[in-house]
C-alpha cells in the first residue's frame, strides 16, 4: 500500500513526519508513506494558502498511485477548501480510503455525503508522540493496511452503520450541503478544549437539527481537556448528553473509545 499524507488544515513539523515514517518502517516495512511538501507550508494559521492546500489534496487524491490519504493534522481549515476540491475529484479518488478526525470531519463528511471513497474516523499522521504513544497510530494503520477488526470501536460489532465527528465540526456542518444523510446510523461524537456550557449549546443544535432526524442513536466519545466553566455547571457530561438525546428522541447508547485521547479507535463511515 502507498499512503499519501496531506495537511488540509494546519502544518506539521518535519520531526513529526520523520517520526511517523520511522514508525511505518518498523511496523509495515513493505508499505510506503509519502508526505506532500505542502504539509510543511505556513500561511498564517494554515498549512499554506487555501489554494495550496486544495491543490495538494487534489494531487494526491486524484493520483492512482496512492491507495489511501492519511490526513496530517487537524486544527482548523479543511472546510475552506470543500467548494474547490469536491467537484474535481476523479475516479481514482473514489477508490481511496481517507483517514483522520477532528477538523478533518469536514472532508470525511463531505466525501461520505457524495459516496466518494471510504472515509474513516481515526488518528492522524501527526499524532505519534503527542497524545499517542503509538497505540492509536498502530490501530489506524492496522485497519488501513490489514483491515484488522481489533482496531475498531468495539460497539461496531453490532453491524449497524456509524459515523463519527468532533461535535464542533458536526454542528458547523448542520444546515450545509456537506453534512451526509445519517439516517439509521449510530452517531458518535467527541470534543476537546470546550467548557460544558458550550458543549451543552452544541448539543442543543445537534438535538434539534432537522438533517439529523432518523439517526439510530448517539454514542459519546472522550470529552477531554474540558475548559473551566467559571462555576459549577450543575450536570455531568453524561447527564448532559442523556438529556439532549431525550429531546432528540433517540437512544443514548453509551460511550465510544474515540476522541483527542491516547486511544482513538477506528470508525469507518457506514458499515465496517
Amino acid at each position: 500500500m502507498r499512503i499519501g499524507v496531506v495537511a488540509p488544515a494546519r502544518p506539521v513539523s518535519r520531526e513529526g513526519s520523520l517520526r511517523m515514517a520511522a514508525f511505518m518502517a518498523l511496523t509495515y516495512p513493505d508499505h510506503d508513506i509519502v508526505f506532500h511538501p505542502q504539509c510543511y507550508f505556513e500561511a498564517g494559521h494554515f498549512a499554506g494558502t487555501d489554494a495550496q492546500r486544495a491543490a495538494a489534496f487534489l494531487e494526491f487524491a486524484n493520483d492512482p498511485g496512492f491507495d489511501a490519504i492519511w490526513f496530517a493534522r487537524g486544527g482548523y481549515g479543511s472546510n475552506r477548501i470543500l467548494d474547490t476540491v469536491m467537484p474535481r475529484l476523479n475516479a481514482a479518488a473514489g477508490r481511496k480510503t481517507y483517514m483522520g478526525f477532528s477538523d478533518m470531519g469536514f472532508l470525511l463528511g463531505a466525501l461520505y455525503a457524495r459516496r466518494i471513497g471510504h472515509p474513516v474516523h481515526a488518528s492522524m499522521a501527526s499524532s505519534l508522540g503527542k497524545n499517542d504513544t503509538g497505540e492509536a497510530a498502530g490501530w489506524a494503520l492496522g485497519w488501513l493496511i490489514d483491515k484488522d477488526r481489533r482496531a475498531l470501536e468495539p460497539s461496531l460489532a453490532d453491524g449497524r452503520p456509524a459515523a463519527a465527528f468532533n461535535l464542533a465540526i458536526l454542528t458547523s456542518m448542520i444546515g450545509t450541503p456537506w453534512l451526509p444523510d445519517l439516517t439509521d446510523h449510530v452517531l458518535m461524537i467527541e470534543e476537546v478544549d470546550e467548557p460544558l456550557y458550550r458543549i451543552d449549546r452544541m448539543l442543543f443544535q445537534m438535538a434539534h437539527a432537522t438533517q439529523l432526524k432518523g439517526i439510530a442513536g448517539v454514542r459519546l466519545g472522550a470529552v477531554s481537556a474540558v475548559v473551566d466553566n467559571g462555576n459549577d455547571f450543575g450536570e455531568t457530561i453524561e447527564q448532559i448528553i442523556a438529556r439532549w438525546c431525550r429531546d432528540m428522541k433517540v437512544p443514548y447508547l453509551g460511550r465510544a473509545e474515540i476522541g483527542h485521547v491516547e486511544l482513538n479507535r477506528v470508525v469507518p463511515f457506514g458499515v465496517a
